[in-house]
């Protein structure tokens, strides 16, 4: 195993590119979950103080007016708590473990939402959600990540139609097109990742209006009360603060709870493809400052030795891998082969493999969408469809590219 290579001008730096983009990474979080908590403090600090005093006035108020002492008033609240826990409240609300309760909590668990308004009490129920969520958790991921790959391939086929439709309106098209769109190729295009983060941001706004529009006269919350909601929930975070359908009846129920299935099935998927579309040009920003540090660093030393390297990485462009020193100008063999600098001695990948650099994250998965668009194979190999492995999308695709090629080496 070829040691990760480091900075080699800079000997006071002693880390390698994924390193150094963890821990960039890790210390931006940090600073932005400070600024964060600065800001809801600021924010919500206030408001809490008020509750407390408004609370523990109406206590002192009904102690005094029903000759109750605070001592047997804090353990009624207490039972009243527990009793919340269990699903009882004031309010008409539907059972909570008929079976549509159930399916209703089961959708909350294997999706990660988790509102938190109903939760198992018994310890049979307890056990039973630790090994239910664990399948059914990893389930529905890799079913976000196909809807991903799906919706990503959509998108290229529409924007490669509109890119053709613009072209032969302004009389650009190059001679040998055709007229189906689908059997047409546009050498050098390539769907931008930026264009798919906007179609799918647009399209979550679009969705969490829509859905907002429905729950307000429903649940009778404010609009942006049920943006709110659209977002806590689509994003999976699932405070359980808002929770919808949640009444013992409405008009046109069951209408309603389709709907309400729709919506969040439909809004939990396209936000999950926006986080994953997000990601990468987080990496791409974060590509971006290590170079520009790793400049500041190394600006008095050798430009060529500045470069940071990985163990299974391939640059793009970049000869000034491990693998490529002192090879002689007449070799056979190409420098830019797709296994060239890696392991194919079969044996485990690393999670440094999985993630991979920006750079090739992007390019993966720009050159899948225009092969999607142009109906080429999505293979990365001849034989990977033999291997049992298949193209994917962003880290998805890297990982699978990476087993079907330890695959092929056993």
């Amino acid at each position: 195993m070829m040691p990760a290579q480091r900075l080699q001008g800079c000997r006071s730096l002693h880390i390698n590119e994924d390193n150094g983009r963890f821990l960039l990474l890790a210390v931006l979080i940090i600073v932005y979950m400070l600024c964060g908590a600065a800001v809801f403090s600021g924010i919500e600090r206030p408001s809490e103080l008020r509750a407390h005093r408004r609370w523990n006035r109406t206590l002192l108020n009904f102690s005094d007016t029903f000759n109750i002492s605070l001592q047997d008033l804090s353990s009624f609240l207490k039972e009243y708590e527990a009793a919340i826990a269990a699903g009882v409240r004031v309010d008409a609300l539907r059972p909570r473990w008929d079976f549509t309760g159930a399916f209703y909590f089961v959708g909350t668990v294997v999706s990660t939402i988790g509102f938190g308004m109903t939760t198992p009490v018994t310890v049979a129920g307890k056990v039973f959600l630790i090994f239910y969520g664990l399948l059914g958790c990893a389930a529905t991921i890799l079913f976000f990540n196909l809807f991903l790959e799906r919706i990503i391939t959509l998108l290229a086929v529409v924007m490669k139609a509109v890119r053709l439709r613009r072209l032969r309106t302004s009389g650009l098209l190059p001679p040998g097109i055709c007229q189906d769109f689908a059997a047409s190729t546009l050498p050098g295009w390539k769907p931008s990742v930026y264009h798919v983060m906007l179609i799918l941001g647009l399209s979550a706004i679009v969705i969490s209006c829509c859905a907002s529009a429905m729950y307000t006269p429903v649940e009778g919350w404010a609009y942006l009360d049920s943006l709110y909601f659209c977002f806590v929930t689509f994003s999976t975070i699932g405070f359980g603060d808002l929770v919808s359908s949640q009444n013992a009846a409405y008009g046109y129920q069951g209408l309603y709870r389709l709907a309400n299935f729709i919506f969040i099935l439909t809004g939990v998927c396209c936000i999950y493809s926006l986080f994953n579309v997000i990601s990468i040009v987080i990496k791409q920003v974060l590509n971006w400052m290590l170079e520009k540090m790793s400049y500041l660093c190394c600006q008095h030393c050798n430009k060529a030795n500045a470069f940071l390297g990985r163990r299974n990485a391939i640059r793009p462009g970049s000869r000034l891998r491990r693998g490529c020193f002192g090879r002689t100008p007449d070799s056979d063999r190409p420098c830019d082969s797709d296994t060239e600098g890696r392991r194919l001695s079969g044996e485990m990948i690393s999670m440094r493999d999985l993630t991979g650099s920006n750079k090739i994250s992007l390019a993966i998965m720009q050159k899948q969408l225009s092969e999607s668009a142009n109906g080429y194979p999505r293979t990365v190999c001849g034989s990977s469809r033999q291997n049992g492995f298949s193209g994917g999308v962003g880290a998805l695709g890297i990982m699978n590219n990476r087993l079907a090629e330890t695959s092929d080496s056993r």
